[in-house]
């Protein structure tokens, strides 16, 4: 069996993450899900890597308290290092037992430090605390904290609602302020928009004139998404194409490495590990790099370590015809491959979309005929690239009793630039993952269960489309 290209641990899955870089190397703290019932509680696991393609699984870090603690689970927060050296992890403490006067579980910031590089942690339960009046008490969250250079002090942003206003449009950055890390003084929200339930996992850094504000929308889509400003006090700007990627991949925070930014997120699970399953929390580790446009927009693409990781080609008689002009102007054509593809693979092909295209993509797990497959589909009409997978849900013995209602994975929709010209899929596919990114540009996370084999095909409709290239690599694991 091929070394996995996405990190989950074999005793669980992989939560948020808390990413910190540390002498060239990445430290992955993350919230290790055990969905055994009842839950045992929380903790901190850490997964350490050098070249993003190899990960080192160094198990338990913090632990999470027992059944009587506050924080029976150890939930989301941040890891930053004093003057001296002394690391510090603020984290969420919660506890199902623990109520508070509404009688929700009270969420609190609870500390913890480390004097011997992060290998051991010590915990400080007497400075804890949670929300200020305004503020409901069981939203009180994954605090992140940063240095603050201008006003010489240290800010910690919270994950929080107000105690009034409309239910579902209540969420606000909290903030709070210290000078020593240990003592901390409420003060004005970082960022209070009024438009979502709340904004989990705040991170904010600034690379080059940007500041930046990633969060996690807890609201109608489950979608981590960003703003820009010119200052860590905004005001904020919402950029044209504002995701990082789709519903899959949530919670993803950023640390740097040698002036490179990249985010760490995880690949949701479904229900029953089928297609037509609920969204689980957790699931698979994935990263993806940000490279900044010339407008200070954010690109997310594969990082290159991980492209090059893949260095055996596959040979597939499809490649061999290139290129291939598909010319359709009120119809479909799909080109398929004489072969069926590895479980795992990386995959480019390499598109010249004519004017007035309505479709084309890529077609995975393919039959031979093309019409049972999953679908990466590009549509320059829409701009956007969606997933999608035929058949569909069956919801009845009739023909027409078919989720054909549903034009794709309707959460699984990433806007791009698709105007008429050379574009390039790119998609890294591991088993039941599939990440694909346009024009290392765009990216967009699935799952894929119920097709577990098939052929790979490049596919148009109404339109034109030249396929100039097509390449598939696989690894070779020493």
């Amino acid at each position: 069996m091929k070394r996995p290209v996405f990190f989950q641990p074999a005793d669980g899955w992989v939560g948020d993450l808390i990413p910190y870089e540390k002498d060239g190397e990445f430290w992955l703290f993350y919230l290790h899900e055990d969905r055994s019932d009842p839950k045992p509680g929380t903790s901190w696991n850490l997964v350490t890597t050098k070249d993003l393609t190899q990960f080192e699984n160094h198990g338990v870090s913090l632990h999470h308290g027992s059944e009587s603690d506050m924080d029976f689970n150890a939930y989301t927060g941040s890891v930053v290092a004093d003057g001296s050296g002394v690391h510090h992890l603020f984290y969420t403490g919660q506890n199902p037992r623990n109520l508070g006067a509404d009688g929700a579980p009270l969420q609190l910031v609870m500390h913890a430090t480390s004097t011997d590089g992060m290998r051991t942690w010590q915990k400080h339960p007497e400075l804890t605390f949670g929300a200020p009046d305004g503020y409901e008490s069981g939203d009180w969250r994954d605090p992140f904290v940063l240095w603050d250079d201008d006003k010489k002090q240290w800010r910690m942003l919270l994950a929080a609602r107000h105690s009034t206003g409309p239910e579902r449009r209540r969420g606000v950055i909290a903030q709070c302020v210290s000078t020593d890390l240990m003592a901390w003084q409420y003060t004005d929200p970082f960022w209070d928009p009024r438009r979502y339930i709340t904004h989990e996992c705040p991170d904010v850094f600034v690379w080059g004139d940007w500041w930046y504000m990633v969060y996690s929308e807890f609201s109608e889509s489950f979608t981590t998404r960003y703003r820009m400003a010119k200052s860590p006090d905004g005001p904020w700007t919402v950029p044209h194409l504002d995701s990082i990627d789709g519903r899959a991949f949530y919670a993803s925070k950023s640390a740097e490495r040698d002036g490179r930014r990249f985010f760490f997120g995880w690949i949701a699970t479904k229900e029953g590990n089928t297609d037509h399953g609920p969204w689980q929390w957790a699931g698979t580790m994935s990263v993806l790099e940000a490279r900044q446009n010339p407008d200070g927009t954010l690109a997310f693409s594969f990082a290159d370590e991980l492209v090059e990781s893949f260095w055996d080609d596959v040979p597939v008689s499809l490649a061999s015809a290139l290129p291939a002009r598909v010319d359709v102007p009120d119809g479909y054509k799909a080109l398929l491959s004489d072969e069926e593809l590895p479980q795992q693979f990386y995959a480019k092909v390499v598109l010249d979309i004519a004017p007035n295209t309505t479709e084309c993509g890529l077609l995975l797990r393919s039959s031979a005929d093309g019409d049972r497959s999953y679908v990466l589909r590009l549509e320059p009409k829409r701009g956007r690239l969606v997933f999608d997978r035929w058949p569909r849900a069956i919801t009845g013995d009739a023909q027409w009793h078919v989720s054909g209602d549903v034009p794709f994975d309707v959460e699984l929709e990433r806007p791009c630039d698709l105007t008429p010209g050379v574009h390039t899929l790119e998609v890294i596919v591991d088993g039941d993952i599939c990440v694909a990114v346009v024009d290392r540009q765009v990216a967009l996370s699935a799952r894929m269960y119920d097709l577990t084999t098939g052929r790979i095909g490049v596919f148009a409709g109404e339109g034109t489309v030249t396929v100039t290239e097509l390449e598939i690599r696989q690894r070779i694991d020493n």
